[in-house]
């Protein structure tokens, strides 16, 4: 039996929601797995070709294995996986939690074990370390996480997310690294404001002004600034333009909110080796298949 997992890019943090708001969006990776055989194979197309693992210390093979232990099912000798790559990697677009999520998936759909959503969920979490991109990876749309569950809302139809990619990298690792132990009261209460404000923002009918109050953070984006100086700058220089512009998860791509009225405004901030993506929200998250074989 063979699987086809997709799974989308994701955006996190959205400027104030810093580990709890997410965002799913219409870029793709693509895997189609199956189990059996002696040996395990990972073929690799688009980002990561020739730089990921392509045995059993790929991503989606080593969540795959835990997931069946965290089944009770017996692992099988050998799993075969081709990955369609589209979401960048290392560019703040939740390209490990699309595997993550694609490993969780398979493993389920090819087991034909119980494990439900929740389960799927937490186990997800527990192996990227929080939920902010798994979340609208699996369940799409517009997602608040907190401790003990997620709640999935769906923006305005007329929400018209666009991503800024460079052509460099940062590890999300090196960037939460940066992050101060304490920060002072006022901008803890400030961020509360922002990410409540941006709800209402992102659901209701969109408004630059409002969108640009909405997106202002205190708690992450500037001490990372450092790590990524071009991201933080084209950040300032959209923002002081009107155009509603964060630091998409950790970075170092940067994602803006685009109306008629700001849209003509983004691409001469651009630098050339930038790459301009605009984006749907997709609201029905990670999707799986079970395709004829012969």
């Amino acid at each position: 039996m063979t699987v086809l997992v997709r799974t989308p890019a994701t955006s996190a943090n959205l400027g104030p929601g810093f580990d709890t708001l997410g965002l799913a969006l219409g870029l793709h990776d693509e895997v189609t797995a199956s189990i059996g055989g002696h040996e395990t194979s990972v073929v690799v197309e688009g980002a990561g070709a020739g730089e990921v693992d392509t045995g059993e210390g790929h991503l989606i093979v080593r969540t795959m294995r835990r997931t069946f232990d965290e089944m009770g099912v017996a692992q099988p000798e050998g799993i075969r996986l081709t990955c369609v790559n589209r979401i960048p990697h290392a560019r703040g677009l939740g390209s490990s939690s699309a595997a993550i999520v694609a490993g969780i998936l398979a493993a389920r759909a090819l087991s034909g074990a119980s494990f439900d959503d929740d389960k799927t969920l937490a186990l997800a979490t527990a192996i990227e370390g929080h939920p902010d991109n798994v979340a609208p990876c699996l369940r799409g749309g517009l997602t608040i996480s907190w401790d003990s569950g997620v709640r999935k809302l769906l923006p305005h139809r007329d929400v018209r997310p666009v991503v800024l990619i460079p052509p460099f990298r940062l590890s999300t690792e090196e960037a939460r690294g940066l992050l101060p132990e304490k920060v002072p009261h006022s901008d803890a209460a400030a961020n509360a404001g922002r990410a409540a404000l941006l709800i209402a923002a992102l659901t209701g009918t969109p408004d630059d002004t409002v969108l640009l109050a909405a997106t202002e953070d205190r708690l992450h984006q500037r001490y990372r600034a450092s790590a990524m100086p071009q991201t933080a700058d084209l950040v300032e220089r959209l923002r002081s333009k009107g155009v509603p512009a964060v630091v998409s998860g950790a970075g170092p791509t940067v994602l803006a909110f685009s109306s008629p009225e700001t849209q003509d405004l983004i691409e001469p901030e651009v630098g050339i080796d930038w790459q301009i993506q605009p984006l749907n929200v997709d609201p029905s998250g990670a999707t799986v298949q079970f395709p004829e074989t012969r």
